[in-house]
């Protein structure tokens, strides 16, 4: 056990650490493409951590030997919103109270406001449907998958032509790895960005596979590892990015990175499991989608009203309490 406890804590150093690198050279990449900050976490960097783990669900419902094995995909479709929305949200909320010389400015900008509302109407429509999918069953609703695909096209095209502002370089930290390059080229940009990528993709599979051994030695069943614990692990490196970001001042980088990644996940993980695998949710998934839908509409009803403080955003983590107690009185893994 202590040499799982180390992995654990070494993996999740090991991720911070490559965030760093990541979301520096994201901002870089961004900046050269000429593309909008808020595109530039809503698409560049939530695409590339949201990777990984799509590639996981990928494998698990196209390849997988047994009706578990699909499930395990299922269950990432649902529980990576469900972590994004409550305690990746809060992470924001209460990375910026701990961060004093930010606490005398505003959360978010009005405009900033205006664009994350725009992202929960995508992502509340489709999330909606998606999980409407999964209560019925009808024989063509493997041929649904497509559109899922589709919308998360439709929705990248309209994040890339948004009017934005796509930063000066004079603001940004040097490029880590050509840190006297004032210009560095773009080849170095993409070179830091994608290796940071593979670092924090290998390290999050240490970091999974260690909070699989650590639940039998909490006396927590499978099952209950994999809708508690795991959705964490896979959604550690936009909850990082999230923390760096904010403590660099860059709420809008923040914000954009985890409501981008929350659209990825209830879009291509969700064409997967629609075109593989039966699709039907059990009890306990159900309950994730409504704390996730409890948790978006009060803040799409935060930013409507322009209320939206770090303060109140800290409070979204009570959503993943609430949805680990509500468990204990429903049956996990029954079928």
């Amino acid at each position: 056990m202590a040499v799982t406890i180390f992995l654990l804590l070494a993996s999740a150093a090991v991720i911070y650490f490559s965030c760093e690198y990541f979301v520096n050279g994201v901002e870089w990449v961004g900046h050269q493409f000429g593309v909008s900050k808020n595109a530039t976490g809503t698409v560049f960097a939530a695409f590339g951590t949201a990777l990984p783990e799509s590639v996981v669900t990928f494998v698990a419902v196209v390849f997988g030997h047994d009706p578990a094995q699909k499930e395990l995909g299922i269950g990432a479709a649902l529980g990576g919103p469900l972590v994004l929305a409550t305690i990746a949200y809060a992470v924001v909320g209460w990375t910026f109270l701990s961060n004093k010389s930010q606490q005398k400015n505003r959360l978010l900008s009005h405009a900033d406001s205006r664009r994350l509302v725009g992202d929960q109407k995508w992502f509340m429509a489709i999330f909606v449907f998606k999980v409407a999918l999964g209560l019925v069953a009808f024989a063509i609703k493997p041929w649904l998958g497509g559109l899922f695909l589709l919308a998360y096209a439709v929705y990248v095209r309209y994040e890339m032509i948004a009017i934005g502002d796509a930063g000066d370089a004079a603001d940004l930290e040097p490029l880590k790895i050509r840190s006297g390059d004032n210009e560095p080229a773009r080849v170095w940009a993409l070179l830091q960005t994608g290796a940071a990528l593979v670092v924090i993709f290998i390290s999050s599979q240490v970091f999974v596979h260690q909070l699989d051994a650590i639940g039998p030695w909490l006396g927590l069943p499978p099952q209950l590892v994999a809708l508690l614990l795991s959705p964490i692990a896979t959604e550690l490196p936009e909850i990082l990015n999230a923390v760096i970001w904010v403590r660099q001042g860059k709420q809008t980088l923040a914000f954009a990175n985890i409501s981008g990644a929350m659209m990825i996940q209830a879009t291509i993980p969700s064409a997967l499991g629609i075109m593989f695998t039966p699709w039907m949710l059990e009890p306990a998934l159900v309950w994730a989608a409504v704390v996730t839908m409890a948790s978006i509409v009060g803040l799409y009803h935060l930013l409507r009203k322009n209320e939206l403080s770090a303060i109140k955003l800290s409070f979204f983590g009570l959503f993943y309490g609430l949805f680990a107690a509500g468990l204990y009185f429903i049956p996990i893994g029954s079928k």
